[in-house]
């Protein structure tokens, strides 16, 4: 008896013990219910002998499998006979009889851990059912139908751990669950396979059904699911004309419910042909069975199971082509060795996504995605690229998809905590289409439907599943998705399907059922086709109007037709391009296969080239798509741009989030700072914070967005108070009034010097020039120019050279100008100091040593350094001026020339009462006196205007220039206007003073000046009595003997006077006079008269007196 069987039986006589004397009634007909056929039959069914060990047909392509043949030698004894499935029914009959239950109940007691209801049981049958499902014995999902139950209102419901996910697998093991079992109902899911005979099989993992909470698989998935598996099979189609000569490429397609743990259960069927050195002694019936290789594996869809079996198939070296699986994580080869995929990795999806969230001007989004490889990772990208792109994320939240199902509670949650954060209005919604389909119901549910505008991935992209009955929550929606064409032909092969035509696809029906909401006849119950009360009628037909088509089958064809162009390359190098299979394609090698996949290259069924990249990914094109409301009520899929390359196209004008909104809303947590404005932020967020302003000459921080700094000197804030401008210079343009009219002065200044230094060069010999002084008028003159160029070096934008030259000029100019003027009235104030003492001529008053003491004076020039700086009396002023401007340096310059200023005019007041044939005097006093008039004026004109440069400059120009202009008028204009007006005047005796004209006698009133006699000359001619201040007027042969000879009017009237004893007859002659003349006089002689060849010559001591 087998190890089940005894648990049964112990599991009845515990019931026994424990049951209320009411209930033993009811136990004692359990004997007889066991040789009951109804009850046999349900036995069949559950017994252990069935479920563990039952054989049954070995596959066309695979052989029977056993993984407990591995652990277990012990060879099982079969029942031979007609069929080669014995019946549980039969093996029930030969190892269980009614006579062996008692002597089983004491041995198997132990063993027994069981839960009993203790519910009044009428019927004997449901109390066994009860039981079995109590019991503690591992089972294993089986295919095979229940038979009818006579009472099924009675029975229990079974729910076991393979049923109900999270649930304790101890508290699922020992508590009993009615369930009822219905006519034709089955235990779900039944294992299915598409099937393809071929030579070289390629196995297929498809999630035909969704998932599901309270079963394995969920209901039938039309898009992602069906279309798919069809789009392999017709790919299969098209691709037998790329199979190599005689060798034909099959199929075995199993169904993973989008699962991962049962999609790796599934792919456990495509290594049964890989293991080797099996006993299969016990499996006698299929001896003779041909063991088919699976050579490699289309899918799976989901990254979750791409992963799985990834790993399963890489111990095996069988490659994989994943058509839906984008996680970046398999493109980690040294984990995925066999693993490629015609899709992109989610890597370049993530970058389309965040270039979208850019584009749409968004700095604070919610992320939701997915508890999955599929959704984590790309999760973990999205982080790291919008932190990189100063996007923050308000709300990150995981849907559940691994740990199970979420509730509608769960999905209301996640409504509630998006809505916790208003501004942020933009959602990323990384995850697969159920998934996004409870969000967006939630929402609806909510009425949040204009709250968000979503950005989605492909996994839910232009899915019916998700936007069908929630489409006011969709509205709106840019997803991105791997760019796929329509695949050629393929519409037109699906939309003539039926039942009748495709039996190769044995999930069909359920799709037909579902497609179009009728239970067909003869259908097995599943839990999803019970609502359906209407039959179909077998007319129905698939067109355009009722069913919509997944867009990305295109992957599904590529991932075929590149197994067979590997399969083709791979046996014409091995196979010689022979006819059929040689031997070292028997069977194929997966390493080998995959060197040759890798290099595939080839035009698609949808007319794209296609190709792998270094990873194993298909390449990196993407559409964008739009979910747009066109009319009230209709809506659709459009494509608004592309991502190819890392360049996103977007056609903003054709994007509309909201029927009566087509802006995209704002999402963004604070509105930016104002112009001025820093940030503070929120404590505890990253792109929430308080905007303050910052002050009038403040900016906000380049290097710092959360404070201010302050404009340097010479810089304001800019319009948008973003960077400090720097200040337009201020400074005298030579364009300027201002400017124009002191050079224009000074123009006319330097035209009046030229003037008088031409007239002075051309009437140089004249008496007027030669009394004047001609070597330091010379000079004068100089410096008068000079002042004049000044101006220029003044009006001219400020520069080192300028500045400098600026400083040296105006004192420069100004010494020679005044230290000019001060010799001369140093001359005569000396000549007559020493005429109140002595008749000797002072020494040092000859041109030359006058030039020799203006030269010492010039020499004397205080000079220092200058430069041109930026100058700021106000923070909105930016005056480039030289720094004597700043500092007062140019007082430096100034000092020398006031002083020389100072001294000119005193010796203009002590010589202001010399005789009216000196009027030169007079003007040098008067020029002295209007040049203090001009400066005292000009100091608090220039100390004044401290912040008006332009002022200041021409203040200074114009004073330098009127005091040469003073001085130019004031002693040469004069002397101009007897040269060339009154030219009778310039002559000798016009100079002289009134009482030398009259010869011999004169009317000079008392206190005229004397002349001394200095010596005797011949006297071709009259003596020359012409007054001069300087001995450059006398003639060649007077200029040798100057200290005898020559007497200039100057000298007569600035000798001592002398005190004159005058006689009416006579001439009474100075002792001491004579005596300081003694040397120049002549001897008498002894006749009494005079030589022929001289004159006596005398000094007249009044000139009233005659000779």
């Amino acid at each position: 008896m087998s190890a089940a069987a005894r648990v049964l039986l112990a599991t009845l006589l515990a019931t026994a013990a424990l049951a209320s004397h009411a209930d033993r009634t009811h136990l004692a007909n359990i004997s007889s219910a066991l040789t009951n056929p109804t009850t046999q039959l349900f036995y069949d069914d559950l017994l252990p002998s069935h479920i563990l060990r039952s054989k049954r047909n070995a596959h066309t392509l695979i052989a029977t499998f056993d993984i407990s043949k591995i652990f277990k030698r012990k060879k099982l004894q079969s029942k031979q006979g007609d069929s080669p499935n014995p019946t549980p029914s039969s093996l029930l009959s030969d190892n269980l009889s009614a006579s062996m239950v008692a002597e089983l109940l004491a041995t198997s007691l132990a063993n027994v851990s069981l839960v009993v209801d203790t519910t009044p049981l009428t019927d004997p049958i449901e109390l066994t059912t009860s039981l079995v499902s109590n019991s503690t014995i591992s089972t294993k999902r089986v295919s095979t139908p229940f038979t009818q139950i006579s009472n099924p209102k009675n029975s229990l419901k079974l729910k076991s751990k393979s049923e109900s996910k999270g649930v304790d697998a101890s508290v699922s093991s020992r508590v009993g669950v009615k369930k009822k079992v219905w006519e034709n109902e089955t235990v779900w899911p039944v294992k299915h396979a598409a099937v393809v005979d071929g030579d070289i099989i390629l196995g297929g993992l498809m999630m035909v059904h969704r998932r599901s909470e309270v079963a394995t698989c969920g209901p039938v998935m039309a898009q992602g699911g069906v279309q798919a598996l069809e789009a392999m099979l017709f790919a299969l189609d098209a691709a037998r004309a790329l199979a190599p000569p005689a060798v034909s490429l099959g199929a075995h397609v199993l169904d993973d419910c989008d699962n991962d743990t049962y999609g790796l259960e599934m792919a456990l069927d495509f290594i049964k042909g890989s293991i080797s050195n099996i006993d299969d002694a016990e499996y006698a019936c299929n001896a003779s069975a041909v063991r088919k290789v699976i050579s490699g594996v289309v899918g799976a869809a989901s990254s979750v199971t791409s992963v799985q079996v990834a790993n399963l198939l890489r111990l095996f070296k069988i490659p994989q082509v994943s058509f839906f699986s984008t996680s970046p994580e398999l493109s980690n080869k040294a984990r995925f060795e066999y693993f490629t995929r015609t899709i992109p990795s989610d890597l370049h999806q993530v970058r389309a996504m965040v270039e979208i969230v850019k584009k749409l001007g968004w700095r604070y989004v919610s992320i939701i995605y997915e508890e999955s490889n599929y959704g984590i990772k790309a999760f973990e990208e999205l982080e790291t690229l919008l932190a990189r792109n100063e996007i923050c994320i308000a709300v990150k939240e995981r849907l559940v998809k691994d740990s199970g199902e979420a509730d509608e509670r769960a999905y209301d949650n996640i409504v509630a905590r998006l809505l916790s954060r208003p501004r942020a209005r933009g959602v990323i919604v990384f995850g697969s289409d159920q998934e996004v389909a409870g969000v967006m119901a939630a929402v609806a549910r909510a009425g949040a439907t204009g709250a968000f505008s979503w950005v989605g991935s492909d996994g839910w992209s232009a899915r019916a599943l998700v936007s069908d009955g929630n489409e006011e929550a969709v509205e709106g929606t840019i997803s991105v998705q791997p760019q796929a064409n329509p695949v050629r032909g393929f519409k037109e092969y699906f939309l003539n399907l039926t039942v009748e035509n495709n039996p190769r696809n044995p999930w069909f029906v359920e799709f037909w059922e579902d497609q179009f909401r009728c239970r067909y006849p003869g259908s097995a119950r599943t839990p999803y086709n019970a609502q359906y009360s209407r039959l179909c009628s077998g007319r129905e037909r698939l067109s355009a109007g009722n069913i919509e088509f997944e867009a990305q089958l295109q992957f599904v064809t590529d991932a075929v037709l590149a197994f067979a162009h590997a399969i083709r390359d791979m046996h014409a190098d091995l196979c010689g391009g022979e006819p059929g299979l040689c031997e070292a394609m028997r069977p194929a090698s997966g390493p080998t296969l995959l060197r040759y996949l890798r290099q595939v290259r080839f035009t698609g069924l949808s007319g794209d080239e296609f190709h792998f990249d270094s990873n194993g990914d298909g390449p990196a094109r993407y559409n964008i798509l739009h979910f747009k409301q066109l009319s009230p009520g209709v809506y659709r899929w459009l494509k608004v741009g592309r991502y190819l390359d890392g360049e996103l196209e977007l056609d903003i004008d054709d994007i509309q989030f909201k029927w009566e909104s087509a802006r995209p809303p704002e999402s963004v947590c604070s509105v930016e700072c104002e112009l001025g404005q820093a940030k503070q932020y929120v404590e505890g967020e990253s792109c929430c914070w308080h905007c303050f302003n910052c002050t009038q000459y403040e900016v906000r921080s380049p290097s710092s967005e959360t404070a201010c700094v302050e404009c340097a000197l010479g810089t304001l804030p800019d319009p948008r108070r973003m960077r400090c401008a720097p200040v337009p210079e201020l400074y005298l343009r030579p364009d300027s009034a201002a400017a124009v009219a002191a050079m224009t002065f000074s123009s006319l200044g330097i035209i009046l010097t030229v003037f008088v230094v031409c007239v002075w060069a051309a009437r140089g010999s004249t008496p007027v020039v030669r009394a004047s002084g001609r070597e330091l008028s010379l000079v004068l003159l100089a410096g008068i120019l000079m002042c004049y160029l000044v101006t220029f070096a003044l009006v001219f934008r400020p520069t080192d050279v300028l500045c400098a030259l600026q400083r040296f000029g105006t004192g420069f100019c100004f010494t020679v100008v005044y230290a000019a003027l001060l010799t001369k009235t140093n001359r005569i104030a000396r000549i007559f100091a020493a005429s109140k003492h002595s008749a000797r001529r002072p020494s040092l008053i000859s041109p030359k040593s006058q030039l020799l003491i203006c030269s010492a004076l010039v020499s004397v020039q205080i000079v220092s350094p200058a430069r041109a700086i930026h100058h700021y009396p106000t923070r909105e002023d930016n005056m480039l001026v030289c720094d004597s401007y700043v500092d007062a340096s140019y007082t430096i310059a100034f000092f020398y020339p006031v002083v020389l200023i100072l001294v000119c005019t005193v010796y203009a007041v002590l010589t202001r009462k010399i005789p009216e044939a000196f009027n030169e005097s007079k003007h040098i006093g008067f020029t002295m006196y209007t040049t203090c008039v001009i400066w005292l004026a000009f100091v608090p004109l220039y100390f004044g205007t401290a912040s008006h440069v332009p002022l200041r400059v021409t203040s200074m120009a114009i004073t330098i220039s009127l005091s040469a202009s003073v001085t130019l008028v004031c002693l040469f204009s004069p002397k101009v206007y007897i040269i060339l007006v009154r030219p009778e005047r310039n002559v000798r005796a016009s100079l002289m003073p009134t009482r030398w004209r009259g010869g011999v006698r004169g009317g000079a009133a008392g206190g005229a000046v004397c002349a001394a006699l200095v010596g005797t000359a011949p006297l071709p001619r009259a003596p020359d009595l012409t007054p001069s201040t300087d001995l450059s007027t006398l003639n060649e042969p007077e200029r040798s003997s100057t200290d005898r000879q020559v007497q200039t009017e100057e000298e007569s009237e600035l000798y001592p006077r002398l005190r004159r004893a005058v006689e009416e007859n006579g001439v009474r002659l100075d002792a001491r006079q004579l005596e300081a003349l003694r040397a120049g006089l002549p001897a008498f002689g002894a006749g009494g008269s005079a030589p022929p060849s001289a004159e006596l010559a005398v000094a007249v001591l009044g000139a009233d007196l005659p000779l």
